[in-house]
């Protein structure tokens, strides 16, 4: 049996909606709504009835701050609801889940959550598409059924062979650029001009699977295509800019480069230079690829110990541009993510971001993205959940705006972390045979 609250901030403290109920003047321009509500609605199933009342109360809500309804009475407000898609992280069910199995010491609950909105006034179909379309980022979820189901198990159709894109060696340009539409895919058209050229030489179609994994593998997160684009044509409008450029250009000859040149390469070509000088004797070097790790001295209780100190940042510009909150909560787990497999302790962070103008109107958006205020917003929440729940400081906060960054975000995390050398350990693991006893 599934069971279903709704839990809502008591009035004078819906911050979260009055915060909507604003942007939704003021940003989409809808004058007509007077006033919204924001609940979070509960599904239960595979939980006793007497423990589900009593997480009500313990888990689902706080009685303090919160009131909690059966079925709660909208009125005449327009209401939808919006929920995660599958195989997204629901991190509000999942808390809940845990923590009902922590109190019943029992098998953990199938629990599914979304967040209802009511919208009360005036307002036409078209405003109310606007507002849902505000609010509902479809790369991580849906407008939701108001029904409650009878059941939240999924049951999913797996296929029992693996579909070949038959023909597909032989697509014209224009039926490629069709079937990376119809696809959804990442990949340009030059990428998938390539995978066809690829899969004659094999002679034969690729399987959807193998589109599916190779457009995964070269999407900008992976591969960082934006950082490997290659620049073939500069200008400057500034002279400080010119002579580094320049530099830049005397170091790439001196280290006998060929490779494209791009921004990764701008990037990581000074560090190529000083270690060919010589000048990198306190780097700590291993077959292990964690963060940079840097050779010091450390003055403990009047003694001088050899440390390692650890330094590392993460990029994550194109998956919070288009899932702000977990890009960017991802952005600065994966900058502490190194270090600590680096056995080191991470004691602070950074953050630095680029952003357009995030008081445009949502009128202004560039079609097919998120307005720059979602972004702003929504990536600043996923950073501080993330750094929060980890229990890390983030010393340094700083975001710049230009319009350079309207099509694309710039999300940098940065870490610093350290260690006693004598707690780490580098060893390189042998080939293991097996023998029969």
């Amino acid at each position: 049996m599934v069971y279903r609250v709704f839990v809502e901030k008591k009035e004078g403290l819906q911050l979260q909606a009055d915060a909507l109920l604003s942007e939704i003047r003021n940003l989409l321009h809808i004058e007509g709504v007077e006033r919204v509500r924001l609940l979070n609605r509960y599904d239960a199933e595979d939980i006793r009835e007497d423990l589900f009342r009593d997480a009500i109360r313990t888990v689902f809500s706080e009685p303090q701050l919160d009131d909690v309804y059966e079925s709660p009475d909208f009125g005449k407000a327009a209401v939808f609801a919006v929920e995660y898609l599958p195989g997204q992280f629901d991190q509000r069910a999942d808390s809940a889940a845990q923590c009902i199995q922590i109190i019943s010491t029992g098998e953990r609950p199938l629990i599914r959550t979304a967040r209802v909105y009511a919208l009360y006034g005036s307002l036409s179909e078209e405003e109310l598409a606007a507002v849902k379309k505000y609010v509902i980022n479809p790369v991580e979820a849906r407008e939701a059924s108001l029904e409650k189901p009878a059941t939240l198990k999924t049951a999913f159709d797996i296929p029992t062979e693996v579909r070949t894109l038959e023909g597909f060696i032989g697509y014209t340009e224009e039926e490629l650029r069709e079937f990376i539409r119809d696809y959804g895919l990442a990949m340009d058209e030059a990428d998938i001009l390539f995978c066809q050229q690829y899969f004659r030489t094999e002679q034969r179609d690729p399987t959807i699977t193998e589109i599916r994994m190779i457009d995964t593998y070269w999407s900008d997160h992976c591969r960082h295509t934006t950082f490997l684009t290659m620049i073939d044509h500069v200008r400057f409008e500034d002279e400080l800019l010119k002579n580094a450029w320049e530099d830049y250009m005397k170091v790439r000859e001196e280290l006998g480069r060929t490779k494209p040149i791009c921004l990764m390469d701008l990037a990581t070509v000074a560090v190529k230079y000083l270690k060919e000088q010589g000048k990198l004797e306190k780097l700590d070097e291993s077959e292990e690829i964690n963060a940079c790790t840097v050779k010091i001295e450390v003055e403990a209780d009047g003694k001088k110990e050899p440390w390692l100190l650890l330094f590392k940042n993460e990029t994550h510009n194109h998956p919070t541009e288009i899932e702000p909150f977990g890009g960017a909560a991802t952005c600065i787990g994966g900058a502490i993510r190194d270090p600590l497999s680096g056995r080191s302790y991470v004691y602070g962070a950074m953050r630095v971001t680029g952003a357009a103008d995030p008081t445009v109107p949502v009128s202004e958006t560039i079609p097919g993205k998120l307005p720059q205020r979602t972004i702003v917003t929504t990536a600043a929440q996923g950073y501080s959940s993330y750094g929060n729940q980890i229990g890390l400081a983030t010393g340094i906060v700083d975001e710049v705006y230009h319009p350079g960054y309207v099509a694309k975000r710039m999300e940098i995390g940065a870490v610093i972390a350290a260690a006693p050398a004598e707690n780490v350990r580098r060893e390189v693991t042998s080939a293991m045979t097996c023998r029969r006893p």
